[in-house]
């Protein structure tokens, strides 16, 4: 992780919650069970330093299956089929920014590297139990970190889609940030608010405003 993070991450490591975060992924690989995405890419979302955050997008939790989950919400990685809530994201996209084109591929850590931070609520699951490791912990973390970043910094889009993201984002301080609430983008209620939302070219608008350089969202 970037080293800006440290001091964050080690202090909330040190409390007693973060003990059961430990412990439920312990006792799921006692289980003989496989634990997504692999431990040292748990983190990986935390490679961008918290300074240099312009947009946070919120997932639920990793892909659970094999090869999918690598630490960024939403993104799989390279060479693997690329997941339906992606391929809305995708199509969303092409109708929101001009000559966007849809990737062949469902990496998203060219975002990563421009400032969009893809930070699940809860960082790890088992193979092929989605919401496996909901209530070992995880919450509270990523809770702390958006707290974090709504309270240090100044002018970050905050993208949300689903009732779960946006219970998150409640606390934000909408006069400081932009806060982006649509319907979350899997199969199941993209056609409820999702499609046509425009999150991408606002959030542009919102960065190019307060004289931040937009985020390339073509990959």
């Amino acid at each position: 992780m970037d080293p800006q993070w440290r001091d964050f991450i080690k202090s909330e490591i040190e409390k007693p919650y973060f003990q059961k975060i430990e412990q439920g992924i312990e006792e799921s690989v006692n289980r003989g069970v496989k634990v997504f995405p692999p431990v040292e890419s748990i983190f990986n979302a935390f490679q961008i330093a918290p300074d240099q955050i312009k947009v946070v997008i919120l997932g639920q939790d990793p892909y659970h299956g094999l090869g999918q989950a690598h630490g960024l919400a939403f993104s799989v990685q390279p060479g693997v089929k690329i997941p339906p809530s992606l391929r809305n994201i995708y199509q969303e996209l092409v109708t929101d920014i001009p000559n966007f084109q849809p990737p062949q591929s469902g990496d998203l850590s060219a975002w990563s590297e421009q400032g969009v931070f893809l930070l699940n609520t809860v960082l790890t699951v088992e193979e092929g139990k989605a919401h496996s490791h909901a209530e070992i912990g995880w919450e509270q973390f990523t809770s702390a970190v958006i707290d974090y970043l709504a309270d240090h910094f100044h002018h970050l889009v905050f993208i949300l889609w689903g009732k779960h993201a946006q219970k998150k984002g409640a606390k934000i301080d909408r006069t400081r940030h932009l806060i982006l609430e649509s319907a979350h983008p899997s199969p199941l209620s993209a056609y409820r608010g999702f499609f046509g939302s425009k999150p991408f070219s606002k959030s542009n608008q919102y960065l190019l405003d307060k004289g931040k350089g937009t985020i390339e969202w073509q990959l």
